[in-house]
């Protein structure tokens, strides 16, 4: 019998008062858990400190989370930041080596909302870093103030490439999604497919071409009350068999 798989889930490092912490929303770690039926492992944000080959031969799949913090732009060529902007360094130090390394290595990759614009940057794309001030596009942010219900709520549809992953999850060829974030896509990298168009145009889903495994990056939150959204339980459900297949191939 294949034993539970383990999936490593990036970590943000954030100051609480004085002191610094590692943090992964509940939401990321139960998606894992009741949508893959995976173990949730976390991955702190140590950077150059944490031996990267030893947490991926460790772990049967990588998930890479949402996050209020924004890529810092000298990572891929993009102009300073507005003053003010949340940024984590450290998480930037860990997550973009890591996703590099889990892609050569065959590991399962899912990526959403910072994850899927980590993963654009590590393999060559850029970012809109206030995608709501570019024209021809809507505004994807969230009204902070709203109840977490209305912020996670249904905001826009997508289209769901004929032939793609999504597409095949899913019981129709557009799909509602929730939209929390204002980095998006600018250029999008080469060697990935689109599985995702917004209303506006914006990409909102890829796939990784030559990935040996599964490597999916979307740019809503399917991890948010997974078990009410037979789409976002396919999806992980997508990602926990990749991970169970790859622990069953290292017992091998």
């Amino acid at each position: 019998m294949t034993a539970q798989p383990v999936v490593g889930i990036s970590a943000d490092r954030r100051m609480v008062d004085p002191h610094p912490f590692h943090m992964v929303g509940e939401k990321y770690i139960t998606a894992i858990h009741d949508g893959a039926d995976a173990l949730p492992l976390l991955i702190p944000a140590l950077g150059e400190s944490l031996d990267l080959d030893a947490i991926l031969a460790r772990i049967d799949g990588l998930f890479l989370t949402g996050s209020p913090s924004n890529v810092e732009p000298r990572h891929y060529a993009g102009s300073p930041s507005t003053v003010g902007t949340w940024h984590d360094p450290e998480r930037d130090q860990t997550t973009l080596p890591l996703i590099e390394l889990a892609l050569q290595r065959g590991v399962p990759l899912f990526a959403v909302c910072r994850g899927f614009q980590e993963l654009n940057v590590v393999l060559g794309g850029t970012l809109h870093q206030l995608v709501h001030e570019v024209p021809g596009y809507h505004c994807h942010k969230e009204n902070s103030e709203d109840p977490l219900d209305v912020q996670y709520g249904p905001s826009h549809k997508v289209t769901l490439m004929e032939g793609g992953i999504l597409r095949g999850l899913s019981n129709s060829d557009t799909v509602t999604v929730n939209s929390l974030h204002s980095q998006a896509v600018a250029k999008l990298a080469d060697g990935v497919t689109v599985e995702a168009v917004a209303d506006d145009g914006l990409i909102e889903g890829f796939r990784v071409d030559d990935a040996r495994t599964f490597a999916l990056a979307v740019q809503w939150h399917p991890e948010w009350r997974v078990r009410d959204n037979a789409f976002s339980m396919n999806i992980f459900r997508a990602f926990g068999n990749a991970c169970r297949e790859r622990a069953a191939n290292k017992q091998v």
